[in-house]
């Protein structure tokens, strides 16, 4: 999966193999779907290395990429006092006592799927708001990465749905598994995606108005003989 630093590059333009810029949010899509090679622009860097846990050390290794190794317990769910006899260490229950009641997913799902269309795919059959759920709460993903799979669904079999799925649950599985040190962080990089997915929203939105007004401006030559 990306990662923080390809999040960034995708972002400001990242090129492909052939040196042509990818797709992004708002761009023309071909019809019948968006090729899966334009997916991802460039090979996705790899993981980011287990953090550090030298005396004094906060950063976590979260670089929006797969969770970093975690031999820590879990976060107690919510309303639960943590505590050493859990097995939690001072920095587990220093970071607790900053995010509160936040776990991971907490600030995706405050979020909704509305307005974000996946195009007719006669080839595959799957729960698309499921599938829509999965996307928005990848934080390994970019903006414009999740908008170019969304715009390749028509082109991808059922094994690549399925599998795609598949890597997103277990995403979504091992950073919620991640040791509460790792929770301010998590936080902010939910943070992060949940603005991008509003922004995709929007975007959306333009996309759609702009496809119904050119389609009123293209009855009106039809009726005017232009």
């Amino acid at each position: 999966m990306a990662g923080d630093a390809a999040a960034q590059s995708g972002q400001t333009g990242r090129t492909n193999p052939q040196g042509k810029l990818p797709p992004r949010p708002g761009d023309t899509v071909p019809a019948g779907g968006l090729d899966p090679t334009q997916v991802f622009a460039s090979p996705p860097p790899p993981p980011p290395p287990p953090p550090s846990s030298g005396a004094g050390q906060h950063d976590d290794g979260l670089g929006g990429g797969m969770p970093p190794q975690d031999s820590g317990p879990p976060p107690p769910k919510k309303g639960v006092k943590a505590t050493k006899e859990m097995g939690y260490d001072d920095e587990d229950l220093r970071v607790l006592g900053e995010v509160g009641d936040y776990r991971f997913g907490d600030a995706m799902a405050t979020l909704s799927n509305a307005k974000v269309t996946i195009p007719p795919h006669s080839s595959t059959s799957f729960d698309e708001q499921k599938f829509l759920t999965l996307l928005r709460g990848s934080i390994s993903l970019t903006r414009d990465e999740k908008w170019r799979i969304i715009q390749a669904v028509p082109k991808l079999s059922q094994f690549q749905v399925d599998e795609l799925q598949k890597i997103l649950e277990e995403e979504r599985r091992k950073f919620g598994e991640l040791s509460p040190k790792h929770l301010a962080q998590l936080k902010r990089l939910e943070e992060k995606h949940a603005g991008d997915w509003n922004d995709l929203q929007a975007v959306t939105v333009q996309q759609s108005q702009k496809a119904e007004d050119q389609q009123e401006a293209d009855a009106i030559r039809k009726q005017l003989g232009l």
